[in-house]
């Protein structure tokens, strides 16, 4: 191998975390060209991951490694959401007995790449596409291996749950989750609350809050925000709460 090439190799290793995927579109844009792609394979330096991708060879590559990928390399807004982002980060208690549930939320527009979707990632992945929150406010860094990624705040993590709810998320459990969040920043939950489209979401979570007595709700400004008209069942057969103009389950309402 040349010097040049030994030093395009190199500087290669040097800005690609391991554990991550690397796209050929991505290699592309930083001068490493389709050819040059194909003798690093040749070479035995990385190795084929699906249509249009490479791992460094000998890497193992898991599904927070990928999203990564699709979050800094394609410019993607998929990410770990709802009850996932608060396993991440230490906020939920609750085990999953069965096959590992992966929540992954993304806005409309965007379109996963084959090998992301081909993949086996030992987990159940569940892909969520919506807009009802803004894509770029709500979130955090999460440290993995050597790399970061974007994942849902706690308070934004809660509101994606809500949204999931009843149907795909039990109500209860998402109240037993909010009402552990003690240290929840106001300026996140406002900013998050006014920008949410979901007239249901944001009831609830102001509901929930309520009742859990959490003190960094008095700080959140309801006027700035939308609570929409009229009523909304949330469930049947449940208790109206006049506050907020919500049916919620007999057992959150009994909840203490």
């Amino acid at each position: 191998m040349s010097i040049e090439n030994q030093s395009k190799i190199n500087q290669l290793l040097s800005i690609a975390p391991k554990g991550v995927v690397l796209t050929s579109s991505w290699l592309l844009e930083k001068g490493y060209s389709l050819q040059l792609q194909d003798r690093y394979k040749k070479s035995q330096w990385f190795k084929s991951f699906g249509r249009g991708a490479l791992i460094r060879n000998k890497d193992t590559v898991d599904y927070l490694g990928a999203i990564q990928t699709l979050q800094e390399q394609l410019n993607l807004s998929v990410h770990p959401a709802a009850k996932t982002a608060l396993i991440l980060q230490g906020k939920s208690h609750y085990l999953e007995f069965s096959t590992q549930k992966v929540q992954l939320f993304s806005t409309p527009s965007e379109v996963l790449p084959s090998w992301f979707k081909k993949h086996d990632w030992n987990v159940k992945l569940e892909s969520n596409v919506t807009s009802f929150l803004p894509a770029d406010i709500g979130m955090v860094e999460y440290q993995h291996k050597s790399f970061s990624l974007k994942i849902s705040s706690p308070a934004r993590a809660i509101m994606e749950c809500l949204y999931l709810a009843p149907n795909d998320q039990p109500l209860l459990e998402v109240y037993e989750l909010l009402e552990g969040l003690n240290n929840i920043r106001p300026a996140t939950a406002q900013k998050l609350l006014e920008s949410c489209s979901s007239v249901k979401v944001k009831r609830l979570f102001l509901y929930m809050a309520d009742k859990a007595g959490h003190d960094w709700l008095t700080y959140i400004n309801l006027d700035k925000i939308d609570l929409g008209k009229g009523k909304r069942q949330i469930v049947a057969d449940g208790v109206y709460i006049p506050n907020y103009k919500i049916t919620v389950p007999k057992e959150l309402d009994k909840h203490i």
